[in-house]
C-alpha cells in the first residue's frame, strides 16, 4: 500500500477532483457577478424607465393632438353650418323681395266723387268742372248772368210764345236751349234730359263757345 502522504497533502480521488472543480467554477462565477459595477445595472434599469416614459409622453401628445383636431373640425363644421343657414335666410329674403317687386303696384283708390249742392250754385260749379275737363271756355259769372236772364234759375222753365215755340221747338231749361241744339252740342258724361240743370248748362256753353267764343260773350238772346 502507497503512503497517503505525498508532497505535503493527501492525494484526492478523481471523483473528488471533479467536485472541487465544480465548486471553483461556481465560485468564479459568483466573483464575476460581484465584480459587475452596480451603477451599470442601475443605469440599465433607469434607461428602460426613461424609454417607457418617453413612449407614454408621445402617446399622450398624440391623443391631445387628435382631440385638438377633432375640436377644430367640430368648430369649423358649426361655423360653416351657421354661415350656410345665414346665407339661406338671406337668399329667402332676396327671393321674397324680388317677388314683391314683380307684383303689380296696387292701383290707387279712386277719389271720392265730388259733392255738389243741389241748387243753382252747385249746378254751375259741376258744369264748370265738366267744361274745364273738355276744354270749353266759360266763367261762373258769365253762366249765372245768362241763367238769371233766361230762366231766373228755374230748370223747368219753357218758352211757349217766341218764334221757336211757334215752330214747335220751344226753348227749355236754365239757359233756354232748343232740342235740336241741345242734341247737337250735348257734352259726353252728362244727361240726355234737356231739363237736367247740369246737362242744360253744359250743352248751352258748348254752343255759345262755338258761336260766340264763350258764354261770357253772350248778353242777350242767342
Amino acid at each position: 500500500m502507497r503512503s497517503t502522504i505525498s508532497s505535503g497533502y493527501t492525494r484526492l480521488p478523481k471523483a473528488h477532483k471533479i467536485s472541487a472543480t465544480a465548486v471553483l467554477v461556481a465560485a468564479g462565477a459568483a466573483v464575476a457577478l460581484a465584480a459587475v459595477p452596480a451603477t451599470a445595472a442601475e443605469t440599465t434599469g433607469v434607461k428602460t424607465v426613461a424609454q417607457n416614459a418617453g413612449s407614454f409622453g408621445e402617446t399622450q401628445q398624440a391623443e391631445i393632438g387628435r382631440a385638438a383636431d377633432t375640436a377644430l373640425a367640430q368648430a369649423q363644421a358649426t361655423a360653416k353650418a351657421k354661415t350656410d343657414a345665414a346665407k339661406a335666410d338671406q337668399d329667402r329674403a332676396n327671393r321674397s323681395t324680388a317677388r314683391a317687386a314683380l307684383k303689380p303696384a296696387a292701383k290707387p283708390a279712386a277719389p271720392a266723387p265730388k259733392a255738389y249742392a243741389d241748387n243753382l250754385d252747385g249746378w254751375i260749379k259741376e258744369s264748370m268742372d265738366i267744361l274745364r275737363a273738355k276744354g270749353i271756355p266759360a266763367s261762373y259769372e258769365g253762366i249765372k248772368r245768362n241763367v238769371m236772364r233766361e230762366s231766373t234759375g228755374n230748370p223747368r222753365a219753357i218758352n211757349d210764345w217766341d218764334v221757336n215755340a211757334v215752330n214747335g221747338v220751344p226753348s227749355k231749361g236754365l239757359l233756354q236751349i232748343i232740342d235740336p241744339t241741345f242734341k247737337a252740342y250735348h257734352v259726353e258724361g252728362t244727361s240726355w234730359d234737356i231739363y237736367d240743370p247740369v246737362a242744360n248748362i253744359t250743352a248751352s256753353c258748348a254752343y255759345a263757345a262755338d258761336k260766340y267764343g264763350s258764354m261770357d260773350n253772350v248778353n242777350s238772346a242767342y
